[in-house]
């Protein structure tokens, strides 16, 4: 039923959103444990770049007792300097149905301090 319900929620944001290989869709998913998220280009069906919570994990940049939103946030920082390597400065977020508070905004947060436009 709650995933029913997020899952109408999620098509009705991405009826109104659309990303193309200037500024590309910044699609998040949150699980319980963990954050993922993409730039999309919604034209050719394409992911450009990609980030998750485990690299931030592994890359030894978290600290100790951090919790999910720092580290949600750190992704979006982690995505937002992968596209600007790929000379990408500007995207539109899609909050996937999730509620925009917690993880899904420390997200977007992130990717602006990060440099990309939202």
């Amino acid at each position: 039923m709650k995933q029913e319900r997020r899952n109408i929620r999620h098509r009705r944001v991405r009826a109104r959103i659309h990303g193309t290989a200037n500024r590309p869709r910044l699609s998040v998913f949150r699980s319980n444990r963990r954050v993922w998220t993409q730039l999309i280009d919604d034209e050719r069906g394409a992911t450009l770049v990609s980030a998750h919570e485990g690299e931030v994990i592994l890359s030894g940049k978290q600290k100790k007792g951090e919790g999910k939103i720092a580290r949600a946030e750190k992704v979006g920082m982690l995505v937002a300097e992968r596209a600007s390597s790929r000379n990408i400065k500007a995207a539109v977020f899609d909050r996937g149905g999730y509620r925009y508070h917690g993880r899904v905004k420390a997200v977007a947060d992130g990717a602006r301090k990060g440099g990309l436009r939202m």
